[in-house]
């Protein structure tokens, strides 16, 4: 008897060590993760960025890992007041560079492969961002935006505080560093005196004294001779569509234009030879870059032998970069991202395996025969990998997963429906662990921003919508990749142009009715939610249907209008709708959600940003009063000092609440208190 007890007790132990748990909403938001990972140039060791929440300072902390042969990752630097992020290998691969906010600014900072104290290299007055080390390693080219401080001080003096749109930026400009690693070898000093000694013997320096543009990246060539430089006329943010490629001469300090196409030209990256330059264009097109295919071109440097590549292939491609056995990115093919190679002499692409479904923040050897990327699956993390060129048999090198090993993560299948107009489209669907096909479950759709943004399978979504929490409390969630999502091609990129809101409340309205007609959800207890673009849709949704028992709008556009006038980004409207609100009023009015606000029914729940710039709080405000005035149920918050997105790991929490809250109310008629402890 004493034996079968023993056996019972170790059955309920074994239970209980392997018993799956719900996560609380801070467990999910607290997940850490790796963000870009960068190979040495020898392809040995890497150093990877990972990222966690500091809950005590209200912020998301990032900071560099090391692994060595392919070890187990070891913490390189810890900045207890800022972040530490682009880090960049020496060429001889002694060294990693970084930027850091440590101090009141971003600046660059270096320390020894075989780790110790991080040295501050740059002391730029404006903070810096983006650099590059020298091919020898013997300077650092950075960019740092002009200081008008005296300036501005001297007109604030005289004339007191004022602004003229348009007119108020800096131009941004490269500047050069020399890299001494003798000054930094006089160590052990303190650190103040080390960094002083260094910093009193090299000084930076601006590289071109006489720009009359804006830089906005830059890369060495392979030699060092040359620097090609992509700039516009200015740092605004809607200048970028004027943007050109030139050739800095280091020997002679010439800029000669290279590239200067009437719409975008972006660099990418130098050939390994040196010869030519890799560039993005949107060509004479300035009236579609946000929907269309971008266009990707070979240059000599002396203006010979264009060609464009990758013509056989309907999407568009990230992460680029010249190696010696192709050219190689990244892109979405559906829900999958897999990378690719394209010939640089033919402009052919090839879709390259094996490897994870989703790859992203590729790095190579200096050879290009060793490679680290992030990758992740539809029920895991994602992780760093390494492997040689081609990829036979990655090796995974962090373990971000086993941080949700004993939860309950949703079950994630891709389905497909056709649309209103008989397009068809495809989207996540989310079950529980528990998933049984003979119930009917509540449906909260959850709709992705952009509107070139996709939806992916994966164990453990959130951003503020608490998505495993709901799934464990017995729901569905379907995540439609709309008209006009990334990963399905040119043409269905294109399917919400002067049509925005309409064809896409087509596309979430018909999921749910599939859904429903296969006697799998409740279609008296669905909700539906989104951010940005998202959130727009989901106001179109509120005032055009009557389907869903509750709403929430994440910075949303309810009146293009309003947000033509206000955003920072003009041109996306007048490229969706192909009109301003004074050539053609009509499309403004047939795609804005306020058109049809007296039809309103559904309540609706309004986040938005104070300071919110790209869909700017008029929207939300507008839409609250709209709903007020026609005594639909709403609530409006604003978090306080927050743009586009909610960053911060407290007011993502309490956000997340926000939304536990309203659909609780709504799907399942509970009220649910904040807790304040």
């Amino acid at each position: 008897m004493k034996y079968v007890f023993l056996s019972l007790l170790m059955i309920v132990v074994a239970h209980h060590i392997h018993a799956q748990k719900n996560p609380s909403f801070e467990e999910v938001i607290s997940l850490k993760s790796v963000n870009s990972v960068s190979i040495a140039p020898n392809g040995a060791h890497m150093v990877i960025t990972k990222s966690s929440v500091d809950w005590e300072e209200n912020r998301y902390d990032r900071e560099l890992w090391l692994s060595k042969n392919g070890s187990e990752p070891f913490q390189l630097t810890n900045n207890p007041d800022g972040n530490s992020s682009n880090a960049k290998w020496s060429p001889d691969g002694q060294w990693i560079a970084f930027t850091s906010d440590r101090g009141d600014k971003n600046q660059i900072y270096a320390i020894r492969t075989e780790g110790g104290e991080a040295f501050q290299m740059t002391h730029a007055k404006n903070g810096m961002f983006g650099f590059e080390w020298s091919p020898d390693g013997s300077q650092i080219a950075f960019l740092q935006s002009r200081d008008r401080k005296e300036e501005m001080e001297s007109r604030e003096d005289k004339f007191g505080g004022y602004a003229v749109e348009d007119e108020e930026f800096s131009p941004n400009e490269i500047w050069l560093i020399d890299f001494s690693p003798e000054l930094l070898n006089q160590r052990p000093l303190p650190d103040n005196e080390s960094d002083s000694i260094y910093n009193e013997a090299i000084q930076a320096r601006l590289l071109i004294d006489s720009a009359t543009f804006s830089v906005n990246d830059f890369e060495w060539s392979p030699d060092g001779k040359y620097i090609a430089i992509e700039h516009q006329p200015d740092p605004l943010r809607n200048s970028f569509f004027k943007a050109d490629i030139s050739i800095y001469n280091m020997r002679d300090s010439t800029v000669n234009l290279l590239v200067s196409n009437l719409s975008y030209d972006g660099l990418i990256d130098w050939s390994p030879d040196g010869n030519s330059i890799l560039f993005v264009s949107h060509l004479n097109d300035s009236t579609s870059n946000y929907y269309l295919n971008e266009h990707f071109f070979r240059i000599d440097i002396d203006g010979n032998n264009l060609l464009e590549l990758a013509e056989d292939f309907d999407e568009n491609i990230y992460n680029m970069s010249w190696q010696r056995q192709g050219i190689m990115g990244i892109a979405w093919q559906r829900s999958k991202r897999p990378m690719l190679r394209i010939d640089p002499s033919t402009g052919e692409t090839t879709v390259m395996g094996p490897g994870p479904e989703r790859i992203g923040s590729l790095s190579f050897s200096d050879d290009g025969t060793k490679l680290a990327f992030i990758g992740s699956n539809d029920d895991d993390l994602g992780e760093v990998y390494m492997d040689h060129f081609p990829m036979v048999n990655p090796k995974k090198i962090t373990s971000s997963t086993r941080q949700i090993e004993d939860w309950n993560v949703a079950q994630s299948e891709m389905i497909t429906w056709k649309s209103e107009d008989g397009t068809e489209i495809e989207g996540v669907l989310h079950k529980p662990q528990d998933y049984d096909p003979n119930k009917k479950y509540p449906l909260l759709v959850i709709i992705h921003g952009g509107p070139t943004g996709i939806s992916t399978p994966a164990p453990a979504p959130s951003y503020v919508y608490p998505m495993l929490q709901w799934l464990n409390k017995g729901a569905l969630i379907l995540r439609p990749n709309y008209r006009g999502s990334a990963g399905y091609g040119e043409a269905f990129r294109s399917l919400n142009v002067r049509n925005l809101g309409v064809g896409d409340a087509w596309d979430v309205l018909s999921g749910v009715r599939q859904l429903e007609d296969e006697g799998i959800i409740d279609g008296e207890k669905v909700g539906a939610m989104g951010w940005s673009q998202g959130g727009y849709i989901s106001a179109f949704l509120t005032t055009n249907s009557d389907k869903f028992k509750a709403i929430s709008v994440g910075a949303g556009i309810s009146n293009w209008m309003t947000y033509y006038v206000n955003t920072d980004i003009h041109p996306f409207t007048r490229q969706y709708l192909k009109a301003t609100p004074w050539s053609d009023k009509e499309i403004y009015e047939k795609t804005s959600p306020m058109t049809n606000i007296n039809n309103a029914s559904t309540p609706t729940l309004i986040q938005h940003g104070e300071f919110d710039r790209r869909v700017p709080t008029p929207n939300a405000y507008e839409l609250f009063q709209g709903l007020q005035d026609n005594d639909v149920p709403t609530k409006l918050i604003i978090y306080k000092g927050f743009g586009h997105g909610i960053n911060k790991p407290k007011e993502r929490l309490v956000a997340t609440w926000h939304n536990w809250q309203w659909f609780a109310k709504y799907i399942w008629n509970e009220e649910v208190e904040i807790p304040m402890e």
